[in-house]
């Protein structure tokens, strides 16, 4: 059986997360998981995070309904960093677009590629 305990977590006790939509490979975002996070989101199929900033678990999508729900979770080769399959409902990014990488630097400009949907 997985043991979340067996991951490479940072000084501060957190593996960073990249979440890609299950369907399309799409990469919709990064953030950070601890040892529960990982275990909570195993055991509910709810992807959980572990926000630094208000240093609480944050489940994706509880107050914005924008859900990430579970597909695989995917280890890399040095178990210091985690994939998310996910199936998005809705915009990853708190500023209302699909992706979290909506901006791509283009002959040294940054562009805009994604807008917030409606």
């Amino acid at each position: 059986m997985f043991d979340p305990a067996s991951l490479k977590y940072d000084a501060n006790g957190l593996i960073p997360c990249i979440a890609q939509q299950h369907d399309s490979g799409e990469v919709l975002m990064l953030a950070w998981m601890n040892r529960d996070a990982v275990a909570r989101t195993l055991s509910s199929g709810r992807v959980t995070y572990w926000s630094r900033s208000r240093r609480a678990f944050w489940v994706k999508g509880e107050t914005s309904g924008h859900v990430q729900e579970l597909v695989e979770l995917r280890l890399d080769c040095d178990r210091d960093c985690l994939l998310a399959i996910v199936r998005q409902t809705g915009p990853a990014c708190h500023t209302r677009r699909r992706s979290c990488f909506h901006t791509a630097l283009r002959d040294g400009a940054e562009v805009t590629i994604m807008e917030p949907v409606a």
